[in-house]
């Protein structure tokens, strides 16, 4: 049966941190909420701007959540939180797991298998919606990783809002299985490229822990 649970709920008794590349996006907001908050009491425009700031930085500040995860046992774990937008073969023999990540998902995506970081590419493009299937033109960021079961492929997308990628590591790094190795900001994609022979065990609308959910099957 498909694993339903949300990211948030796996969340809710870890620990969290505050993501990697967020910084652009949370301090100017965090820092109006908090002068709002100070002013409230002496101006009524204060106030009346606090509420609204407050609420978007309280949003913000999950949005940007990076809890610890107790990483799976498998050959292949997802790289991202969200749901299973397709599985599709492809020409070359591999297979095609797209996890499309919402809003409410974990943002930090973490690496597949343990191997060493042989290329990141950052591709320009467009930003249409990352459910959309014209989203394999959008700006994106190609990381190839040399594991045990050869060349793994993976494609973080950006989104209609999320238009900026942050990669954490360079070319060269040797990365342990679900280590962090980058951050899309707002809603995206996430593309995992399984090589030829490699059963997929997950299903078309099923949800993804990063770092939990095993994505392969022995």
């Amino acid at each position: 049966m498909p694993d339903s649970r949300t990211s948030a709920h796996r969340d809710s008794l870890k620990g969290v941190r505050i993501a990697r590349g967020a910084s652009p996006w949370l301090l100017p907001t965090v820092a109006t909420a908090a002068l709002s908050l100070a002013r409230a009491s002496k101006s009524k425009r204060a106030k009346a701007i606090a509420v609204p700031t407050t609420a978007l930085a309280a949003g913000m500040l999950w949005f940007f959540r990076d809890p610890e995860r107790e990483i799976a046992q498998g050959r292949v774990i997802s790289p991202a939180d969200g749901v299973v937008q397709s599985i599709m073969p492809w020409k070359d023999g591999r297979t095609r797991v797209a996890i499309f990540m919402s809003p409410l998902n974990v943002h930090v995506n973490r690496a597949p298998l343990a191997g060493t970081v042989t290329s990141v590419e950052h591709v320009p493009g467009g930003f249409v919606p990352a459910f959309n299937k014209e989203s394999e033109n959008n700006e994106r960021v190609v990381w190839h990783f040399d594991t045990e079961l050869g060349d793994i492929e993976m494609v973080q997308i950006a989104g209609a809002v999320a238009r900026r990628i942050v990669p954490y590591i360079p070319q060269g790094t040797k990365v342990e299985q679900g280590d962090r190795i980058g951050l899309i900001r707002f809603g995206s994609r996430v593309d995992i490229y399984l090589p030829e022979g490699v059963e997929v065990a997950v299903e078309v609308g099923q949800a993804t822990t990063a770092g939990v959910t095993r994505i392969d099957r022995d």
